[in-house]
Formats: structure tokens, C-alpha cells, sequence
């Protein structure tokens, strides 16, 4: 067994990691950019190793820093994780000719599987089915009337959904080749295409793979991950509701036989393509030759740790299992968290990690690389955490990630939280109905925008508790509203993202008569304990995490919300009434890539301004009204934050 294991890695796959060498008894060296110099899995790791600038192609993608400080610390294995270099034939090759042992497949099968028109090939000279298709395509006008309509578009080289597109009918071939084309080039220094039969109702299915040095392959059951937005996973389980145990027994054998034909070693993912309408016909679509994100649901109805037996099989052990000896037992599903604000079209966010709730108890389990403190940056991928709940069966198993979901809590940083709790909530995906079209169907009944009265009011009662002084002897000091005549009340005109509300206060915190926008009184009480908001609301008891944010402004969390509210801010910077001017602010943290517009041009409503980018998404920002740029406080290459007013509008009358 190794003494020292490198991870090649980063976030909540890097903190994993290090969970199972340290059960291990083993030394972990974790490698870091300057961007997570304070991140939670360098503070955990025994030994942690700068390897360069926050640019990843600097730092996590530099084969020859992350080599150097692998032989430099002593270790004798690098595990890569996922992502970065996991699938990367030249990093395990330059780890080999190091005297390291990747911890995954050999170099030869990274390659076979990392190009899908010879994984193709491969895996269907062995006998797996393949979706009907054809690569190497010079005329593609005439192979996509041999493939049929629907067809998808797909990049030979790489994965994650860049570069593919689904045409339907032959006009919008020649449009969909030249942009599939283009951003396969850019993503993938490649842009040949495979065209392949598009599958009605598709259900994405994958198989969990273990095979050893000395023979062994085993299959360890199946996964669902057909709730998807633009190709990305967003939510997986396991088993899957689709397959009968026949079908999986064939499945598992078809996965069994992809990894074979490449002489495939450690932990991997055979990815099928299988229709809603025929789930007895099944597709090989890809393998992906290293641990998958939602390996933890696998894990959590086998009972085995998946990242301990790649170690183990890396280090020469032979499997000590059978397929007999494989049981499913239970349901589990798991949700990834990411740094992004559905309401605002999913744009990345970031910030500070003010508060943090993470769920605890039976049959919940949460891989996460957050602690208080941490910063969310724009450098990478938005995933923060996943949240998985197991239980003895489907619907068990689902409520518990949904409450689960609901006591996690991430203040400082806006997330995904509320649109995975209302996708759980779905009536098809509570049945089982699913498929990869689903999440983008239903997208406007996900997505809600609107913020809950209750938050107005809970931030209301805890600007009055500011306000109250340590001595109420004097009562002239507590913030009563009183006056001449009787209690007027205190007002605050309060403002969460887009929405706003009027809150009226009259009465003291431990007893009031709340209003919002004019509405009938509500009896309200509040107080603070640590960080918690302890609220009684028209009769019910409600505790909120809470946190102090800048701009006197209050995060608070509860049932997956985390919303931060302040004062409504007068919104001309200069002089003027604030409806004479448009603020144009960042959608979230990232970099200013294009100014088009000078301090004093004349502007015209939506047209645009600046261009934000961050973790490779770009957004461009428009004039909000007709106006002149009263003031641009950027310039190309500024780090901005969420919410920062980079312009204003002043409107031309």
C-alpha cells in the first residue's frame, strides 16, 4: 500500500479524497492556486503544495507542476480526481515516466475512450450496442439522411455537452455543423463531428465499473442521471426506476465488456442512451475513465467506498469480490449545489461564505468544500457541494434529500438550493417519469423569482433589534415609532435582489404588529440567538440562519432560501431623484472583459455596455433606460462582485 498520495485535484472531489487516505492511514498532499491558498482542502490535507496562479492552465492543468510536486513531496501515487486532468493520457504518461502510479486506467484505454469515434468502434466490436451513427463524415448532408432525423451533432473529442446540437429536420443542419464545429475547435483543439441517431424520450443510464490488475471486472449496478440542464447533471440516483433486473444484468454485462475491450483498470462509467419508450433497448453513448461527480450514490447502495478500492487496485490488490456478492440495497439520490442564481437565467455567483448550514443525520451524506470563511471566486467550476440522502426506497429516499436540502443554508453566496427542492418536488419526477428533456420543459415552473413576505419582515425585525440599545430605561431611545397622538410606527423601505417591500413596525421586538405593502397586521416577535434569527409569525416559530453582509445589509436562511436583504438604496449615484437614473450591476462576481461605452455617451435602452465574464460564461450588460453614462467606474480586466454598480444611467427626459 502507498505511503503518501498526491490528489491532482481541488473543491469537495479534493476533500473526498482525502477522507478515504486518511481512513487509510495513508499521507495526503493536496496542490493549490493562489485562488484557494485558505481553501478547506488545503487545511485538510497533511500536506498542502502551491503549484501556481489562479489561471487553472497555470495551476490544476500544469502536468509539470502538479508531476514536479508530486515527486517533490514524496509521494509514490497522484490521484486525479475528476475534471482538470482525469482524463488527460499525457498527464498519466508524465506520471508513469516520474515513477508515479495514477491512480486510474492505463494510459491506453484514457485514450481509446477519450475520442467517442473509436470508443465507438471499440466497444462495438465487443458486442455492446451502439446508437446508429457515423463519424469521419466529409458530406454531412448525405450522412445525416443515412443517419435519419433527429440527429445529434456530437464532437469526437471531449464531453461535458460543449459542441453538441440536436437538429431536426435538414434545413438547420448546415447552421448546427458550422457552430458544433466551432465550439468543439475552441473547447477541444478538435472539431470532428459524429453524427448520430437522436433517441426519443432519452434517459441518461450509466454503470459503475471496477476492475482490478489481475483479471476482475465487476459492474456495480446502474445510475439514473437524466435530470439534466444543457447536458450538465444536476440531479442522479441509484438504481434506476427504468430497469428491470433483466434489462440490468444486461447492462451491467454490456459495461463490462466496453471496459474489457480497452484493458480498462480502477473505477469507471459506462454511459448508455436508453428510451422512455423502450427501456429493453439500450445505447452505448461513452465511458468516462475516472471517478464520476455522483459516484456517492453508488457508494451509499453497495456499502463499498469506491475512491478506497481505486487506491487499492492502484496499488496492485486484486478485488476481494464477486458480481455475487453485489447487492443494491435501498435508494439513494443526490443533488449538486452550485454557485448560480436560476433566477437570473443560472449566471455563476460567488462571494464570501458569511454562515453555513450543512445537513446532518440518518441516511444523509454531504460532500462539500465549504467552510465559513471561504471565498467563491470566479476561477472555476460553481459546484460547491452535493447533498445525498439514502433510504429503503424511492420515495423515502427523495423526501429525506428534499428535507436534507432544506436545512442547508450557504449565506454570502447565492445558490441553486430552492430550484433543486421544487425539480424534486416535480409530479414526474416524484413518479419516475423522467427523461433529458424534462428540467428544460419545465424550467418556468422551476425557476421562482419572487421573494418570500416572510424574509421582508424577518430582516425588518432584525434592523429594529440593531436598533434597539442595551439600556431601555430611556424610552425615548427604543426605536417605538411613537409620537404625538400615539404609535406611528417605524418603516423600512427594504430590498431583496429585484423585489422590494414596505415593512411598518409598531410595537417592540418582543411584541409587534407588523404590516407589509399595506396589508392586514401580522403578530410578529423576534430575537437573536448567536447566528440565528428567532422569529414568532402570525403564530408560528421560524429560526433563521443569519449573517451580516456589507452595504448594512442580512443574509438569512431557511428551507434552502438564502436571500440577502437591505435598505433600498437611493439609486442615482450623482444628484437627481432616483427614477432619473439606471444602476447597471454585475449579475455576479467575474472580470470585465469589453468596455463599449465612454463616460458622457448617449445611450439608447438595451443597448449594450459592458461584457462580465466568469467561469467561462460570459453576460453582457445593457443601458437600462435612454440616458447619457452618467458614470463607469471600470476598465477591462477589473474583478468586480456580485451586485457592484460598474455604471450608471442617468435618463434623458
Amino acid at each position: 500500500m502507498f505511503d503518501t498520495v498526491l490528489i491532482a485535484n481541488r473543491g469537495e472531489i479534493a476533500v473526498r479524497v482525502i477522507s478515504t487516505l486518511r481512513r487509510l492511514g495513508i499521507r495526503s498532499v493536496a496542490v493549490y492556486s493562489d485562488a484557494d491558498a485558505d481553501a478547506r482542502h488545503v487545511h485538510e490535507a497533511d500536506t498542502a503544495i502551491r503549484i501556481g496562479p489562479a489561471e487553472a492552465t497555470r495551476s490544476y492543468l500544469s502536468i509539470p507542476d502538479i508531476v514536479r510536486a508530486a515527486v517533490d513531496s514524496g509521494a509514490q501515487a497522484v490521484h486525479p480526481g475528476y475534471g482538470f486532468l482525469a482524463e488527460n493520457a499525457e498527464f498519466a504518461a508524465e506520471c508513469e515516466k516520474a515513477g508515479l502510479v495514477f491512480i486510474g486506467p492505463p494510459v491506453s484505454a484514457i485514450d481509446a475512450m477519450g475520442d467517442k469515434i473509436r470508443a465507438k468502434a471499440t466497444v462495438s466490436a465487443a458486442g455492446v450496442p451502439v446508437v446508429p451513427g457515423l463519424s469521419d463524415v466529409d458530406d454531412f448532408a448525405k450522412a445525416a439522411d443515412e443517419v435519419g432525423y433527429p440527429l445529434l451533432l456530437k464532437p469526437s473529442a471531449g464531453g461535458g455537452g460543449k459542441g453538441m446540437r440536436l437538429v431536426t429536420e435538414p434545413g438547420e443542419l448546415a447552421a448546427a455543423v458550422e457552430s458544433a464545429q466551432r465550439e468543439a475547435r475552441s473547447a477541444f483543439g478538435d472539431d470532428r463531428l459524429l453524427l448520430e441517431r437522436f433517441v426519443t424520450t432519452p434517459r441518461h443510464i450509466e454503470i459503475q465499473v471496477l476492475a482490478d490488475t489481475h483479471g476482475t471486472v465487476l459492474h456495480l449496478g446502474e445510475r439514473e442521471c437524466s435530470l439534466q440542464r444543457r447536458h450538465q447533471k444536476i440531479v442522479e440516483e441509484a438504481p434506476s426506476v427504468l430497469l428491470d433486473e433483466e434489462t440490468r444484468a444486461r447492462m451491467g454485462a454490456a459495461a463490462v465488456e466496453a471496459a474489457r475491450s480497452v484493458g480498462y483498470v480502477g473505477a469507471g462509467t459506462v454511459e448508455f442512451i436508453v428510451s422512455a419508450r423502450k427501456p429493453d433497448e439500450f445505447f452505448f453513448m461513452e465511458m468516462n475513465t475516472r471517478l464520476q461527480v455522483e459516484h456517492p450514490v453508488t457508494e451509499m447502495v453497495t456499502g463499498l467506498d469506491l475512491v478506497e478500492w481505486q487506491v487499492r487496485v492502484a496499488a496492485g490488490e486484486p478485488l476481494s469480490l464477486t458480481q455475487d456478492d453485489i447487492r443494491l440495497t435501498g435508494h439513494a439520490v443526490e443533488a449538486r449545489v452550485y454557485a448560480e442564481d436560476p433566477a437570473r437565467g443560472f449566471v455563476p455567483t460567488g462571494g464570501t461564505v458569511l454562515a453555513l448550514d450543512e445537513p446532518r443525520g440518518q441516511g444523509v451524506r454531504v460532500d462539500s468544500s465549504l467552510t465559513e470563511g471561504s471565498v467563491v471566486g470566479s476561477n472555476y467550476d460553481p459546484m460547491l457541494a452535493k447533498v445525498i440522502a439514502w433510504g429503503p426506497d424511492r420515495a423515502s429516499a427523495l423526501h429525506r434529500l428534499d428535507r436534507a436540502l432544506a436545512g442547508t443554508s450557504v449565506l454570502g453566496v447565492p445558490t441553486n438550493v430552492t430550484f433543486l427542492r421544487a425539480l424534486l418536488a416535480d409530479p414526474d419526477v416524484q413518479a419516475g417519469r423522467l427523461d433529458t428533456g424534462l428540467v428544460e420543459r419545465r424550467m418556468d415552473e422551476l425557476v421562482e423569482s419572487a421573494v418570500p413576505a416572510e424574509f421582508f419582515v424577518a430582516a425588518a425585525m432584525d434592523r429594529l433589534l440593531g436598533l434597539v440599545p442595551e439600556d431601555t430605561s430611556d424610552p425615548w431611545a427604543v426605536p417605538s415609532g411613537w409620537r404625538l397622538g400615539g404609535p406611528g410606527g417605524v418603516t423600512f423601505r427594504l430590498r431583496a435582489g429585484d423585489a422590494e417591500a414596505l415593512v411598518t413596525i409598531e410595537g417592540s421586538p418582543d411584541a409587534a404588529q407588523v404590516t407589509v405593502d399595506g396589508g392586514e397586521p401580522i403578530p410578529v416577535s423576534a430575537r437573536r440567538n448567536g447566528n440565528r434569527l428567532e422569529v414568532h409569525y402570525d403564530g408560528e416559530f421560524r429560526r433563521y440562519l443569519r449573517a451580516d453582509a456589507p452595504q448594512d445589509r442580512v443574509w438569512l436562511g431557511r428551507d434552502g432560501h438564502g436571500v440577502v436583504v437591505g435598505e433600498r438604496p437611493n439609486l442615482l449615484a450623482t444628484h437627481g431623484d432616483a427614477s432619473e437614473a439606471g444602476p447597471v450591476v454585475s449579475p455576479m462576481p467575474g472580470t470585465v472583459l469589453v468596455v463599449k461605452v465612454a463616460q458622457g455617451d448617449v445611450v439608447s435602452a438595451g443597448a449594450p455596455l459592458l461584457v462580465v465574464e466568469a467561469m467561462k460564461m460570459e453576460h453582457t450588460l445593457v443601458a437600462p433606460v435612454d440616458g447619457v453614462v452618467e458614470e463607469l467606474r471600470v476598465q477591462v480586466g477589473q474583478q468586480v462582485a456580485l451586485d457592484e454598480t460598474l455604471a450608471v444611467v442617468k435618463e434623458q427626459k
